[in-house]
């Protein structure tokens, strides 16, 4: 959501599909800095894309929103990998004491 008084604000980001993602939480809110304290007038919508997209390919465990899924990166990046790749799959995980579902995004 880009706020009327834009660029001066950085866009909104809420990611609308449930990720297993150190940097998204259980409701959609995304850790990026351009999104926060780093964000300047001259950056466009294409420099949060291009954010995005890196933090999808490299997520960063130093500044996690979901600390559960940081853990598991810095602990077991394999494991991190296979509870990613599951759930994409769709289905459904408990974290903490809540359970949330996943839409499929891939096929087999």
């Amino acid at each position: 959501k880009v706020s009327p008084s834009s660029p001066h604000e950085p866009p909104k980001v809420l990611c609308e599909t449930t990720v297993y993602h150190p940097n998204i939480d259980m409701e959609g809110h995304v850790c990026l800095n351009i999104l926060r304290e780093d964000w300047k007038p001259v950056l466009t919508i294409n420099s949060v894309i291009y954010g995005l997209t890196f933090l999808m390919l490299e997520p960063n465990a130093d500044d996690p929103l979901n600390k559960e899924a940081a853990t598991m990166l810095e602990q077991n990046r394999k494991q991190f990998e296979q509870i990613v790749r599951r759930t994409l799959r769709g289905g459904q995980m408990k974290v903490g004491a809540q359970t949330y579902s996943f839409a499929s995004l891939v096929r087999d």
